[in-house]
Parts: C-alpha cells; sequence; structure tokens
C-alpha cells in the first residue's frame, strides 16, 4: 500500500522510486503484484503522467486512511510504552489565529495539560488528506469539500473586509464598501497555491457580481498581502478577525450579504476521540458566551456551531 500511494500521489514511477529509496523495477513489479491480487487494473501505465483508474482511485482513498491509521496505531503504542503524553495535532489556516483558535487551545491545555497540542499551519485544502493520513487529528479551514471521509461543520460565517492602502480614495470612508467599488481596482489575493483557495472564493464572489478587477496578484500567504497593501501595491480581501494583523492599513466591510467566509470543523468520520469530543463541548462553551471577538466580526454566530448546509455533515 506505501508503494501504490507513493506511485498515486507522485503520477510517477521514477519518482516514486526515489521517494521510496528503493530501484524503479522492484517498485514497478510490486504493483503488478498488487493489481494481480486484487484483480484490477489500478494505474493505466500509457499515460503521462500516469493516471488511476476508478479502482485505482478508491483503493488509493482507502489505503491514504489504513495507513494512517497504522501510523497513529504505532505512535500511541510507542508513546504508552515510554509514558508519554497524547498527542492532538490540530492543523489551521492563519486567518483563524486572529479569531477563536488561540483561546480553544488555552482551554484545552486548562482542561487536558497532560495533552500535548501540535499546531501546523496548513491551507484548508491541505487538511483533508492530512487528516486521512492521520497526520492531523482537527482542521479549522475555510473551504468547503465534499469528500465523505471527513466531517465537516461551519462553526460560523465570517463577515469579509477589504483591506485598503491608507491615503487614498476608498481608505476615506469607514462606511460599508460595495464590492462595485473594487471594479478597476488592483486586487492582491492568497494563497496562490493550491488551488482552489480562498482566493478562489474571493474571485468568485467578484466574478458573480460582475466586477472586474484591472488586475490580479496572486501571493503565497495572508502575511504578504497585507504588506503589499501597506505599499499601495492593491486591495485584498480577507477576513474580518485577520484585521489584527497590521495597523497601517484601512479596513472597510464589504458592504454584500454574500461577502462571508465560513470557519470550518473537519475531522475524521468515525471519531470517537475523547478529546474531539472535548474541542467540540469547548467550542460550543466559547459561543455561549458570545465574546466580543465573535459579535465584531460574524455575520452570524450561532451558539455551538453550524452544520453546514452545503454539503451537510458527512
Amino acid at each position: 500500500m506505501r508503494y501504490f500511494t507513493a506511485v498515486a500521489r507522485e503520477r510517477n514511477f521514477t519518482r516514486a522510486a526515489e521517494t521510496l529509496n528503493i530501484a524503479q523495477p522492484p517498485l514497478s513489479r510490486q504493483i503488478q503484484l498488487l493489481e494481480e491480487e486484487l484483480g484490477v487494473t489500478l494505474i493505466l501505465r500509457k499515460t503521462r503522467p500516469i493516471r488511476l483508474t476508478d479502482a485505482g482511485r478508491l483503493f488509493y482513498e482507502q489505503a491514504l486512511q489504513v495507513l494512517g491509521r497504522v501510523d497513529q496505531m504505532k505512535e500511541a503504542t510507542r508513546r504508552v510504552g515510554l509514558n508519554r503524553n497524547p498527542v492532538l495535532s490540530i492543523g489551521f489556516v492563519a486567518s483563524t489565529l486572529y479569531g477563536g483558535l488561540p483561546v480553544l487551545v488555552r482551554k484545552l491545555r486548562q482542561n487536558v495539560p497532560d495533552l500535548d497540542i501540535q499546531l501546523l499551519e496548513m491551507l484548508s485544502i491541505q487538511q483533508i488528506p492530512a487528516l486521512k493520513e492521520g497526520r492531523i487529528d482537527v482542521g479549522f479551514g475555510r473551504l468547503r469539500h465534499s469528500d465523505p471521509n471527513v466531517v465537516s461543520t461551519v462553526l460560523r460565517e465570517e463577515r469579509l473586509v477589504a483591506a485598503l492602502p491608507l491615503d487614498t480614495p476608498l481608505a476615506r470612508d469607514s462606511a460599508p464598501l460595495p464590492l462595485a467599488a473594487l471594479a478597476g481596482q488592483k486586487l492582491i489575493v492568497y494563497p496562490k497555491e493550491p488551488r482552489p483557495s480562498y482566493a478562489d472564493h474571493v474571485l468568485s464572489l467578484l466574478q458573480d457580481e460582475n466586477v472586474r478587477p484591472s488586475d490580479v496578484l496572486d501571493v503565497r500567504e495572508i502575511q504578504t498581502a497585507l504588506g503589499l497593501v501597506a505599499a499601495d501595491s492593491g486591495i485584498c480581501i480577507i477576513p474580518s478577525s485577520a484585521r489584527q494583523m497590521r495597523s497601517d492599513v484601512r479596513y472597510r466591510v464589504i458592504d454584500s450579504p454574500r461577502a462571508i467566509s465560513p470557519v470550518i470543523l473537519n475531522h475524521r468520520a468515525g471519531d470517537a476521540s475523547r478529546y474531539l469530543a472535548l474541542v467540540k463541548q469547548l467550542i460550543r462553551d466559547m459561543y455561549a458566551e458570545n465574546p466580543a471577538w465573535l459579535e465584531a466580526n460574524n455575520l452570524r454566530a450561532p451558539i455551538g456551531g453550524q452544520q453546514d448546509p452545503d454539503p451537510p455533515e458527512r
């Protein structure tokens, strides 16, 4: 399975062999033996890059889950044998650091002092395979998905704001900014890759409203985007809570009911971990308190979170 997932990920036998530190012929032979055992073709070898068959795609998805569980089992066993602390790995997009994530982590540490909490910054699209492979246990992202192996819950819908360079015409007013005002402006979006991403969410919003920027600059991360805004290189649309990141730009709330970005909790389907249950309970408690950051940044903030209507919990 490890050999097959390496080939499926690289879409190339030579590169897969290099990552596995083995020669290519024995790797090819192992894949052939696997196909013979299963009685189906998993890989179409005549294409460049190689492609997976429908059976191959199914086997790849299932293999990632199995291998992720195996790695988790090995690590958990080592920890018990070495009397090491349990681990909870949390993946997050950078903008959630300016909402409730820091509060949640503090509450987790208070409730379970011996829990080793690992925080890993990763894009929304990267969190889904990371969950299935067991590299993270919980993800906080902004991108909806349709993978049946990962359960998604929309915690809130966060307002979007325009970050504007100081001393520009649009920055002289503090009223909500109509999307139409962004027509003809230079737009900065992030992340540059991988796609789809939050950048596509912003571009789709403008396209649906028939708003056309004069130019679009793709950058890797929100910090870079806001730095370029401060340098008067364009305008960036960001989640409201991220306004805390820089004080040398002007922020205006986007005047549109569709100008929102979900904050989504992701975890593996069937995960009955007590730590996941604790995360969910702490989030419900946090929302019930209705903190200032929640009221200030969200179009609607249901206590305890809201199930994603499209798609539903799965």
